[in-house]
């Protein structure tokens, strides 16, 4: 991400990259307040820290394994949304776009921190929105089915050949596609979208 930060730079564009473990609450706090050191306020926030955690049925999971994936995946995005949710309010309101999943809105075998997490997601979007729209703060949702990204990469071919066929479309998700739908919902032209959950999965939870 400094990477990033860095050719965002260097071709023109304003970043900054702050180091943070969104697990921590106090560290959330923190990059929220350098956001707004930095650029004045914050209009937009996209939650999207994420592991897949540990794979195991319900009755062999480690209680360690749960508390990881739940911190991660779910903590993170309470502690983001407190912290980003005071600063909008200060400054007039501001479009929060939460990254959950295909697997916010069905079971997964083998996944069940990872799902649960995902599911609540969903439900921390959904009740932020209620209680922040008449102060012009917007929450949506969005789910992507499995995406080629280095989150995969842990996969052989056989595996990754297996989830290509759990989606009617014929293919894995591409990261710029989601990237544009999380683009529309941040931006004014949905502005009467909110409490919201978009599924980007190729068909998946269609069948």
């Amino acid at each position: 991400m400094k990477k990033l930060a860095e050719e965002i730079c260097i071709a023109g564009g304003r970043a900054s990259f702050f180091k943070t473990d969104v697990s921590i609450a106090s560290e959330m706090e923190a990059l929220v307040a350098f956001a707004v050191k930095n650029y004045g306020k914050i209009d937009i926030a996209v939650n999207n820290a994420g592991i897949g955690g540990e794979q195991n049925h319900i009755a062999d999971m480690s209680i360690e394994g749960w508390e990881k994936v739940i911190s991660v995946n779910l903590n993170s995005l309470f502690y983001g949304m407190k912290y980003q949710i005071s600063a909008m309010l200060k400054t007039g309101g501001g479009s929060i776009v939460n990254i959950s999943s295909i697997l916010g809105a069905v079971g997964f075998a083998g996944s069940a921190g990872y799902s649960a997490a995902k599911h609540g997601i969903i439900g921390l979007t959904q009740t932020a929105a209620l209680e922040y729209a008449a102060q012009n703060i917007r929450v949506n949702a969005v789910g992507p089915g499995f995406i080629d990204t280095p989150l995969l990469n842990a996969l052989d071919q056989k595996m990754k050949s297996q989830l290509v066929t759990l989606h009617p479309i014929g293919r894995l998700g591409k990261s710029e596609e989601v990237a544009e739908l999380i683009f529309w919902l941040a931006s004014g032209k949905s502005s009467f979208v909110s409490g919201s959950y978009y599924p980007i999965d190729g068909g998946y939870l269609a069948q």
